[in-house]
């Protein structure tokens, strides 16, 4: 099968118009099978090395400001770098599990263990390796329509 890849200026960001010959169609779940299992990777900096390496999203727990550039936890433990401003990230990763819940931290929703009501109306929020983190009055309602 050949494959073309076209611009479109009028499409969203993150979206993808697959077009095949009407005698393709019954390899369509195939092809929307193939692309949804393909997970994004995100390219970091190993801070012991100064190597750009890729990691899966999904490996991510949180991904914390630090100043002009990003520290990123795995569920390993390990830290890596993001030479990136937090909120360039928040707009790269709009479409995936990962949230903004402050002006400082994107957690991911897959590794939420619990959250509950903190004071001044904010929200707990625990992740499976046992760290915890507030979500701010301004991200809540963003936080409980990720969720549901």
């Amino acid at each position: 099968m050949k494959v073309v890849f076209e611009e479109n200026q009028e499409m969203q960001l993150n979206e993808a118009k697959v077009i095949t010959h009407p005698g393709e169609s019954s390899k369509w779940d195939r092809i929307r099978e193939a692309i949804g299992q393909s997970e994004t990777e995100l390219v970091v900096i190993q801070a012991s090395n100064d190597r750009h390496v890729k990691i899966k999203l999904s490996s991510i727990m949180a991904i914390e400001s630090e100043d002009r550039m990003c520290g990123v936890r795995v569920i390993t433990g390990e830290g890596y770098l993001l030479n990136q401003r937090l909120k360039y990230v928040e707009i790269e990763l709009e479409n995936t599990p990962l949230i903004r819940i402050n002006n400082q931290t994107i957690i991911n929703t897959q590794h939420i263990s619990n959250f509950s009501a903190a004071e001044h109306a904010r929200i707990q929020v625990n992740l499976i390796d046992g760290s915890s983190y507030y979500v701010s009055r301004f991200y809540i309602k963003n936080f409980r329509r990720k969720l549901l």
